[in-house]
């Protein structure tokens, strides 16, 4: 009902043109009009000063996003949990820059990897929005602390005019703080495809620095044709380091293959003894039902086999001309071999005793010339490769068998993310973070890692409860009928249907069928936590607006709705200590008393708070006790508590919510 925008037409009619000047706005697509200038004059147009940075619509706003504080909490669930009092892995289920937020304290520079698959910006994802401007109960409404729906999850779709700039001020505050969380050898890995990651590259620079790029990892995960121009096959895998002054790449992975080469060297000889030459023949063969893109096919030039093991001939010439020169028996022909035009690589001695020790390879007679013998046990090992060969469905025909059906759409590899952490150096007691944890690739993933490494490695895994109702209404393809399987599914057992129920299920799945293959020693539990508004109550009135009616809001500081459990996880994120510390529950004087990581914080909310409970706790010379406000008669028990307390566990701290 309106006449045409001929300014919209003019601008597509320019970026016909000259495509570079387009760029993006808070309004959407404009043309930057000093660039619009250069291309039109041969001289330079004086302009705005030119330097090297990115920048893009709403930098700023996410600059402050990330540096607002919080006021929410983490609430555990203990209900959806497994083991939570003993277990060290996370799970939290709510916005991320929320929950980064809340682990600032707990957590700086204690993570060694993070890794995450952001949204990949496809036009039909959704990013988001943080919008720090907004009052507090539009906040509650739209970033889903009150609506399971979740309204912080907005389309950014492909003919948005800030279509790139969303996505990146969605990304820039959650990256900021994941930083701070690092340890100084820590390291950032993200999955990413082609759409952003020339982007994501010049984010993570502008926070990490470029100097402190490690590199890209290339993961062909996928033969299908059916892209106009060129089909893409692959996504990128960015890695970053903290501080490469402190972590200095020293990353190893094993050579895939390994174990299918040894059983089929095991069979030759079985077939043939000790008749090497057959053994190479029938190698030779056996290599060649392989491709190129095999990673066996890499190791084909191990085609001989002795009484030590599978070697392959290398090369035994000296680097410099003229470096050794004597005569080498032919141990058959007993004719002096033919030597390497630049001389041996050793001197005589200690070429005699390698031809002792069997680890020259001689050809069939004198006129060829010796080689090293190279043995795959001994290099089964090699600097971290930047190009991975795993077809995509492996890890859904995987999730199929686990749950019985296919309920997840393009979930990541497990094992390839495994092989991956132990290549960084991920072991110990390490803690690998998560925070756009889908359909929780990243748990399986540690748990598999620990089984091998036999360690303790533990995780925090971070989703937002991603509705998949309301993803089905947008949802195209075949991800339409696996998003309803996944739906289906929740509501035969009862549970909410957002992506966190269905990865939670898929940990605990998980961990049943490796507990079952493995035994038992591994912590294969992890506790839910979920993001809400403060414990404490809203009070927003001024001392001059008190009056009759509203002196009960301030009886207790504390929700009417919030537990014993939600008061000690809270009191846990202020202290700065981890979420992971073991929880025991005591029952002294007939009140609930929580122990937490031996004496580190001994914890009661009940009321009834008095000098004879305080001896009992004193007992214990915890280094820290936290009480509710409400627990104490009035300020005079509280202060004789706290006088008690000092004088017979003088190094322990008193806190009072």
């Amino acid at each position: 009902m309106a006449s045409p925008n001929l300014v919209s037409k003019n601008v597509e009619q320019i970026a016909a043109l000259f495509p570079n000047c387009v760029t993006e706005t808070a309004e959407g697509k404009a043309i930057d009009f000093d660039l619009l200038k250069q291309e039109l004059s041969a001289e330079i147009v004086e302009g705005s000063k030119e330097r090297y940075r990115m920048e893009w619509p709403g930098k700023r706003e996410a600059i402050v996003t990330a540096n607002i504080p919080t006021t929410n909490t983490l609430r555990p669930d203990r209900e959806s949990s497994v083991n939570f009092d003993n277990s060290e892995n996370i799970y939290i289920e709510g916005d991320n820059l929320e929950a980064l937020k809340l682990l600032q304290e707990s957590y700086l520079g204690k993570i060694k990897l993070i890794y995450i698959d952001p949204p990949y910006n496809t036009g039909k994802d959704f990013v988001y929005r943080d919008n720090f401007t907004q009052e507090n109960d539009e906040f509650k409404f739209e970033s889903g602390l009150k609506d399971e729906y979740n309204q912080r999850l907005v389309a950014n779709p492909e003919t948005s005019g800030r279509y790139h700039s969303d996505w990146l001020t969605m990304m820039y505050p959650r990256l900021k703080l994941a930083r701070n969380l690092l340890c100084d050898d820590g390291i950032l890995v993200i999955s990413i495809d082609e759409i952003e990651v020339h982007n994501l590259r010049k984010l993570c620079d502008d926070i990490f620095g470029n100097n402190n790029f490690a590199g890209e990892i290339i993961w062909k995960n996928s033969s299908k044709n059916d892209q106009d121009y060129i089909s893409i096959q692959h996504e990128y895998l960015l890695c970053y380091v903290k501080d490469k002054n402190v972590n200095k790449g020293n990353w190893l992975e094993k050579k895939e293959g390994l174990t299918e080469i040894y059983k089929a060297f095991e069979s030759f000889k079985k077939k043939h003894g000790e008749d090497w030459d057959a053994i190479h023949q029938e190698a030779l063969e056996w290599y060649k039902q392989f491709p190129e893109s095999n990673p066996i096919s890499s190791s084909k030039h191990y085609s001989w086999m002795d009484k030590v093991g599978v070697y392959f001939p290398d090369n035994i010439s000296g680097p410099n001309y003229g470096q050794y020169v004597y005569d080498v028996v032919h141990p058959v022909t007993g004719e002096v071999c033919k030597p390497p035009a630049s001389g041996w690589r050793y001197p005589e001695a200690t070429m005699r005793q390698r031809i002792k020790d069997d680890l020259v390879h001689f050809g069939k007679d004198h006129a060829t010339v010796p080689n090293n013998k190279t043995y795959l046990r001994n290099t089964e090992f090699q600097s971290l490769t930047s190009i991975r060969y795993k077809d995509g469905r492996v890890a859904s025909k995987y999730l199929t068998r686990l749950f019985g059906e296919n309920l997840f759409t393009n979930p990541k590899d497990h094992d390839l993310l495994c092989d991956l952490f132990k290549s960084l150096g991920v072991g110990n007691n390490d803690i690998v973070l998560d925070f756009f944890s889908g359909s929780g690739t990243t748990a399986e993933s540690v748990l598999k890692l620990n089984s091998i490494n036999e360690s303790n490695c533990r995780y925090i895994l971070v989703q937002i409860q991603e509705d998949l109702r309301e993803t089905l209404k947008t949802a195209t393809g075949g991800s339409k009928a696996t998003i309803q399987r996944a739906i289906d599914f929740l509501t035969t057992k009862g549970r909410p249907t957002n992506i966190c129920e269905l990865a939670k299920e898929r940990i605990r799945l998980a961990s049943n069928k490796m507990k079952m293959e493995l035994g038992p020693n591994i912590d294969y539990g992890f506790r839910v936590y979920y993001l809400d508004e403060s414990n404490m109550q809203d009070v927003y009135y001024r001392p001059q607006e008190y009056n009759q009616e509203n002196l009960d809001l301030f009886a207790d500081n504390v929700k009417g709705d919030r537990t014993s459990d939600d008061l000690l996880t809270q009191v846990i994120l202020d202290w700065g200590l981890p979420l992971s510390l073991r929880i025991e529950q005591l029952n002294i004087s007939s009140k609930q008393v929580f122990k937490v990581a031996e004496n580190s914080l001994m914890a009661c909310f009940d009321k009834g708070i008095d000098e004879k409970f305080a001896k009992e706790i004193a007992a214990h010379k915890p280094l820290r006790v936290v009480f509710r406000d409400a627990s104490f008669k009035n300020d005079t028990a509280k202060e004789n508590v706290k006088q008690l307390l000092k004088q017979l566990s003088p190094d322990t701290e008193m806190r009072v919510i």
